[in-house]
């Protein structure tokens, strides 16, 4: 697999296919449970949507450049998108095979997925009449030879191409049109009736086509076909801070004229007619650099994520209830004082994320509270989190709230919430122009006592919460805080130079902190001190980064990482001697924290917060990293991330070629499960201790 890089550096995009896929291979796993495997592979064809919307679409804008200023990057770029390309065909024929595979255990549970050609007669009376009570006057075909191309058309959805027979004799006339799936208002797949035990689906897909002769009533045609497809348009975010500055001015210059969201993938039922597929292509325009997929009879899979579950909760997951840590169990003690007392520290989804919730509504109402700033990246549909800062500025607190609009594909959600919050007082702050915020404090200030603060390595996200493995420490450390109201200052006034004694925060001083902590070690390792660095993050694709860790391996540091996406890094290169390991975990959890362990001789410096080491979370964002001083907190995040390094269960070898095989072991140790069942452990113990307090 050496053919994909070049020299010491795995390239990004190359890194997340091999991740992708990594997901593929959870899906085919025996021993996930069924409708869990089905959901991996809505994941992954979500992602993948997302990977071409975004990256693909930023490397064939880079291919299209002709300004010569550009020629190594274009070069580049159309190298990279072949191999993306070869990629993605060899791993949708494994997903082609893991759908046919999962289709068949479904039927071996009595969950049968019926085609339109199996239904019984009862069967389709019951679909046709569904289609007049709820699908008529949803399905508007278009006719090919009516439009010159997909304008209006949406890339977030599944759409029918239809051949229509028409009457001529012996020689067969065709006409062609499409029509677009109402998935958002009736939901991707459709039950039968239940009979003897045996549960009964179908596609959408399936639904219309049973029901064509009512979509062209009228028409006299003799008869029809329908071929699913679905495409992918460029996103038209912003080229990559990855690509250097001069390039990327370049390129843009290059591109002006280029119309917006042009479509650049398309996944087409390989049985679709060759002049249906022509006319298709026609008013898609794609190009010889772009992605054209035959595939299997059904696309557009994300939706295998909300797959209906029949009643067969033992196909699932067990569910583990997030743990409420103990200390909020008496609702008349004051969370904020017990912070005061002590750092406290959530680890969602195995803790509740009403913890932070509750400092929300305690300062809300708190009459001694002056005021709250906080950054929001994502937030949840019904928020909680707005709901108590809403609450807080009614109660005439001074909140202030820095909302990144440049939240990708979560833009219009944010900026309908910023009116709310506007409308309710809160001062927004649409962050600082060309630094996108990334960073999740919360900082809260008050007319007597200490100022607190809630610094987390995800977002304020309710919904995200219940899925994505995130820490949250919530202190009144002096310095801390102080540097967290300098960092609001900052947003406010980015141009004002600004020093941080705690925090390491981007663009100012958190790459040149990383590497001194990384330089540490390697001296430490020279003069006979104890050195290791063990981290657990979601990309590592920084080239500088990259270069310094395979320095400290190289000189004996032992470097342990945990890597749940991208990363440019080789670990099995000859100089590193061994010394770097990396692995990364798929499981029920999205890994999610940012944690960073430096032995520093032996005084170990632990660290948590928001960046990835990628050029855009160092040079191109407001990110937070912080310094973890509370004993027990370091114990707790030493525990993640070595039993996430101990992980043989869901923790893939990441060796830089694509394998990414499950360590062979007699005894797998599954990190999410033992990190559940080590904080249930740790509340009973706590509950215990209460109990015999109160009692004596």
């Amino acid at each position: 697999m050496r053919k994909f890089y070049k020299d010491r550096y795995l390239p990004r995009d190359i890194s997340w296919m091999f991740f992708n896929r990594r997901i593929l291979q959870e899906a085919r796993r025996e021993s996930v449970p069924l409708l869990e495997r089905l959901a991996f592979l809505g994941i992954y064809s979500n992602n993948l949507d997302e990977f071409f919307r975004v990256r693909v679409a930023t490397q064939s804008r880079v291919a299209e450049c002709e300004d010569s200023g550009a020629r190594k990057a274009r070069e580049e770029a159309i190298s990279l998108i072949k191999i993306i390309n070869k990629l993605n065909s060899k791993y949708s024929k494994e997903y082609e095979t893991a759908i046919r595979e999962l289709i068949e255990k479904l039927r071996e549970e009595k969950i049968h997925i019926l085609s339109d050609k199996e239904v019984d007669e009862e069967q389709l009376a019951y679909i046709r009449n569904y289609y007049m009570e709820k699908l008529n006057g949803l399905l508007v075909p278009v006719k090919f030879s009516a439009i010159k191309q997909f304008d209006l058309e949406a890339d977030d959805n599944i759409y029918l191409a239809v051949r229509l027979h028409k009457g001529g004799g012996d020689r067969k006339k065709y006409e062609y049109g499409f029509l677009e799936l109402p998935v958002a208002t009736c939901g991707r797949f459709f039950q039968l009736p239940e009979k003897d035990g045996n549960n009964y689906l179908m596609y959408l897909d399936d639904v219309i086509r049973c029901c064509l002769p009512y979509i062209f009533c009228g028409q006299e045609y003799e008869g029809y076909e329908a071929f699913s497809f679905k495409f992918t348009r460029d996103a038209e975010m912003d080229i990559d801070n990855d690509i250097r500055g001069g390039i990327l001015q370049k390129i843009s210059k290059g591109l002006k004229t280029r119309k917006k969201g042009v479509p650049l993938r398309i996944v087409y039922d390989a049985a679709m007619p060759q002049p249906l597929l022509k006319q298709l292509l026609k008013v898609l325009s794609l190009n010889k650099l772009d992605t054209i997929l035959a595939g299997g009879r059904y696309h557009n899979h994300k939706d295998l994520m909300n797959f209906p579950s029949c009643g067969r909760n033992d196909l699932k997951y067990e569910r583990w209830e997030p743990i409420l840590r103990s200390e909020l169990q008496h609702p008349a003690e004051s969370f904020i004082e017990k912070i005061r007392r002590g750092d406290r520290f959530i680890h969602v989804p195995y803790h509740s994320f009403d913890s932070y919730i509750r400092v929300l509504q305690e300062a809300a109402i708190n009459p001694d509270v002056k005021g709250i700033q906080t950054t929001l990246y994502r937030l949840a549909r019904n928020s909680k989190v707005v709901k108590a800062l809403i609450g807080a500025a009614r109660n005439g607190k001074k909140v202030t709230v820095v909302i990144e609009l440049l939240a990708r594909f979560d833009e219009a959600s944010n900026m309908d919430w910023s009116k709310k919050m506007q409308e309710a007082g809160i001062q927004v702050i649409f962050g600082v122009e060309g630094l996108k915020i990334h960073s999740k404090v919360t900082h809260i200030s008050f007319r007597k006592g200490a100022d607190i603060a809630c610094i987390s390595t995800g977002n304020f996200h309710e919904g995200n919460a219940k899925a994505y493995t995130d820490y949250m420490i919530m202190t009144a450390h002096r310095l801390i805080v102080k540097d967290v109201e300098a960092l609001f200052n900052f947003i406010k006034r980015p141009y004002v130079p600004t020093k941080f004694k705690e925090l390491l925060v981007s663009p100012n001083e958190m790459r040149g902190k990383f590497m001194r902590l990384i330089n540490e070690e390697i001296k430490n390792k020279h003069a006979g001190r104890p050195a290791y660095i063990k981290v657990k993050i979601n990309h590592i694709t920084d080239p500088f980064i990259v270069e310094k860790l395979y320095e400290a391996a190289a000189c004996g540091v032992p470097v342990q990482l945990l890597v749940r996406g991208n990363c440019s890094l080789i670990p099995g290169l000859p100089e590193l001697c061994g010394n770097m390991q990396i692995k990364g975990i798929i499981d029920r959890y999205l890994e999610h924290s940012r944690i960073f362990i430096f032995a520093a001789g032996g005084e170990e410096k632990v660290f948590i917060g928001s960046a990835d080491w990628m050029p855009r979370n160092l040079n191109a964002r407001i990110e937070v990293v912080m310094p973890v001083y509370d004993k027990a907190i370091k114990e707790d995040l030493k525990f993640v991330v070595e039993t996430g390094l101990a992980d043989t269960s869901q923790a893939r070898i990441v060796d830089g070629s694509g394998s990414d095989e499950l360590e062979k072991t007699a005894e797998p140790v599954r990190s999410q499960e033992v990190l559940y069942h080590h904080y249930r452990q740790m509340e009973l113990e706590i509950e215990n201790e209460l109990k015999i307090n109160n009692v004596d």
